[in-house]
């Protein structure tokens, strides 16, 4: 049994920045037999519901912004990422929620502070501490579309 850490919105809970529940019934389905260990940082850190963000790319790093005040909330959300890590340090996948500006692998987008587009493709911030770590780590769709030796 693999121990996966996986983006707590993706099992249902309550915890999206606008209360909406994600279910992905189809991920849960391929990772029943699995211990799955639920995080959201962005819960943790700022309740539910609470203004969206964006990672913006400015002067001082990539960095998480609220899109209601503009202000940086960037440090808890790592703060947390790391204080996960270390109370588990024996996850062998991390699975995080497609686009986000936490948890996505390889998808989450990334703008100006200008707020233009600049990347659909970037690591969001507790993916990034997952993959500094040494964690294997995949967005949501793309272990459903890849999940088959995943696992082995």
């Amino acid at each position: 049994m693999k121990k996966i850490a996986i983006s707590a919105c993706l099992l249902g809970n309550n915890c999206r920045y606008n209360a909406e529940i994600k279910k992905d019934i189809l991920l849960m389905d391929l990772l029943k037999e699995e211990h799955l260990i639920p995080f959201c940082p962005e819960d943790f850190c700022y309740g539910t519901p609470r203004p969206s963000m964006d990672l913006i790319e400015t002067k001082q790093g990539i960095k998480a912004i609220s899109n209601l005040t503009s202000a940086d909330l960037s440090q808890p959300i790592i703060a947390y990422a790391k204080s996960f890590f270390h109370m588990h340090p024996d996850i062998d996948l991390f699975i995080g929620k497609d686009r986000s500006p936490s948890c996505g692998v390889c998808s989450a987008k990334l703008y100006s502070t200008d707020r233009e587009l600049i990347s659909t493709s970037e690591v969001g911030l507790m993916a990034k501490e997952a993959k500094i770590q040494g964690i294997k780590s995949m967005d949501a769709e793309q272990f459903v579309a890849s999940y088959k030796g995943i696992l082995e």
